[in-house]
């Protein structure tokens, strides 16, 4: 077991890059992310798992197609699993994103916005 905290704020600042998720823990078999985002990202839907976005900074939309959901900081908010879904930023923000390991940020979308998560 570690005894070492992890300062949230201190991992969002070690990188400038949008959509490019960072590592920040591991908790049993889920991984908790870190990430900037500005601009829209894809729709995108992930089949077998939810995904829990908490926001740090700024404001996130989550984009539904059933209605938006608008996150401030502090706010965050479970995609259940199969829900299509598309988040979007007008300007920056810092997320942190808790899912299982492995799990693909674009779903089964793919593209240049595929990212593997590396250690922040």
């Amino acid at each position: 077991m570690t005894t070492q905290k992890i300062d949230v704020a201190g991992k969002l600042a070690g990188f400038t890059e949008h959509w490019a998720p960072r590592r920040i823990a591991r908790v049993n078999d889920y991984e908790v992310k870190v990430a900037k985002v500005r601009g829209e990202f894809v729709w995108h839907t992930h089949e077998d798992t939810d995904e829990l976005f908490l926001v740090v900074a700024g404001t996130l939309t989550i984009r539904l197609r059933e209605g938006d959901v608008v996150l401030g900081p502090g706010e965050m908010y479970v995609v259940p699993r199969g829900t299509e879904h598309c988040p979007a930023a007008d300007e920056e923000a810092h997320i942190l994103l808790f899912e299982p390991v492995g799990t693909v940020n674009t779903g089964g979308v793919g593209g240049e916005r595929t990212r593997e998560p590396v250690d922040a």
